[in-house]
């Protein structure tokens, strides 16, 4: 068994069987995250609300229900977090801001119930970006990146990325709107697995952009991320876009390999207008697959892509517009300049703005569906950019006059279009801030993606780095 002062970069697959064996307790696991978080995230901020007390008591009834013979599965006594935009009952629920500094729920998100359903510990609620867009309300914190000081963590679920970097939480919970679990995987190194458009219930979360919303895991493994998927999805009947497919045992193919799976890799979309570490460093991991035995099948993104690329905003601020009436613009002062702006953009469109970026939304996602239709997988960055110098100046400020939507064009196509993926640390740069690799799939395949990952881990060392805190 592990001493306690080196358990923290364990992995959820590797610590389930220490505690359902009783070689491990719930109690000295959760006390070893408590001890690391009060230890370390003075400076990282990773933490909006930790709940010690109660992560305490369900400790105690983990370890004595495993002791009695009811073992509910791999997540039975691990610690993990969740977004600060999980509705958990007694306990506020902000979405990054001021505005909602007094709204305690008074029931659990159906992901949190999900959570204490397979016996998981909840260490408290995760730091965010303002109603999950770009910006931070001045009168929160900001995540760290745990790999160097001063340097972006991603957007939106940042306290996410950098919990589970950090080794502050064996797994957490993101949603992603336009790239909030895969910037911040990207960010801090860790994987991040996108499901399927309601593969996962909202029940209970904040919304940013109802049409494009997904939440989903962030953990330090391909098949740690696939754990929790399995927890937390399938039908919900408090959540009518939830899907009625049956959730398939995430980790049941992990040793499946990759030989005979169609990569595709489209290496102008890979390689142009990018860092060249990131060009790199795909097409190095486009030929570890290949190695493995996958068949690399060149493919070609829409031509348009820039285009409807342009409709994203017009969405997910109108969408976001809608979400935030009851408040907005009622308490405009009390939002940050970036989100404030984000929904004044939002109630400034018209029906007419709205149904044209859905027409280009449509026709997006017939692009992708062409592009992908011959292959399993398509192989891209998860990312534009590797985490970069950024100051509170800046993060607590407008939004940028230079923002440019086409940056997001490793993320967005895919929340258009619903399909899952999952992002995997695929190195570091000459500046030591990670490098990250995506994979995207068909409708409900996220049990290939986490065979795939877990394939490219098996064959590569990077899930095995950790940030220097």
């Amino acid at each position: 068994m592990p001493a306690t002062d080196q358990l923290h970069y364990k992995t959820i697959a590797e610590l389930a069987p220490l505690v359902r064996d009783g070689k491990l307790s719930s109690v000295e696991l959760t006390e070893s995250q408590l001890e690391r978080i009060a230890a370390l995230d003075g400076r990282l901020k990773a933490y909006v609300t930790v709940m010690a007390d109660s992560a305490r008591a369900q400790a105690v009834a983990a370890d004595a229900e495993i002791a009695a013979g009811n073992y509910r599965g791999p997540l039975h006594g691990i610690p993990v977090a969740v977004k600060d935009l999980c509705f958990t009952d007694g306990v506020r629920t902000m979405g990054g801001s001021a505005v909602f500094a007094g709204n305690v729920p008074d029931f659990d998100s159906t992901v949190v119930s999900r959570f204490y359903g397979a016996g998981a510990v909840l260490l408290g609620k995760l730091n965010l970006t303002e109603g999950a867009m770009g910006g931070y309300n001045p009168k929160l914190d900001i995540p760290e990146n745990p790999w160097k000081a001063g340097h972006w963590a991603g957007q939106s679920s940042s306290g996410s990325g950098c919990a589970a970097a950090a080794g502050l939480a064996y797994g957490t919970l993101g949603s992603d709107t336009g790239g909030s679990i895969r910037y911040p995987a990207a960010a801090c190194g860790t994987v991040g697995l996108k499901p399927t458009w309601g593969r996962v219930s909202r029940y209970g979360v904040m919304n940013l952009a109802e049409s494009l919303d997904h939440v989903g895991p962030l953990t330090r493994s391909a098949a740690d991320a696939g754990i929790v998927l399995q927890a937390i999805a399938g039908l919900d009947a408090n959540d009518p876009t939830t899907l009625p497919d049956p959730v398939p045992d995430m980790t049941a193919t992990l040793n499946a390999g990759v030989r005979g799976i169609r990569v595709g890799y489209d290496e102008r979309y890979a390689s142009e207008d990018l860092e060249p570490e990131i060009a790199a460093a795909i097409r190095n991991s486009v030929g570890v697959m290949e190695k493995l035995g996958a068949t690399i099948v060149p493919v070609k993104m829409p031509a348009r892509l820039r285009e409807y690329m342009a409709a994203w905003p017009v969405i997910c601020s109108s969408e976001a517009a809608a979400a935030h009436a009851d408040t907005f613009p009622s308490r405009s002062d009390e939002y940050g300049p970036w989100f404030r702006q984000w929904l004044t953009n939002g109630a400034s469109h018209t029906a007419a703005d709205y149904a044209r970026a859905n027409v280009l939304r449509a026709a997006c996602n017939g692009g992708l569906r062409l592009t992908m239709k011959d292959i399993d997988i398509l192989a891209c960055p998860s990312a534009h950019r590797t985490a970069y110098p950024v100051t509170a100046e800046q993060l607590y400020g407008p939004i940028p006059a230079d923002r440019d939507i086409w940056q997001s064009r490793f993320t967005a196509p895919m929340d258009y279009a619903g399909v899952p993926t999952i992002s995997l640390p695929c190195g570091l740069n000459d500046y030591g801030v990670p490098l990250s690799l995506q994979f995207v799939g068909h409708h409900l395949s996220e049990q290939l993606l986490v065979q795939a990952g877990h394939a490219f881990e098996q064959a590569t060392d990077f899930h095995n780095l950790h940030p220097p805190v």
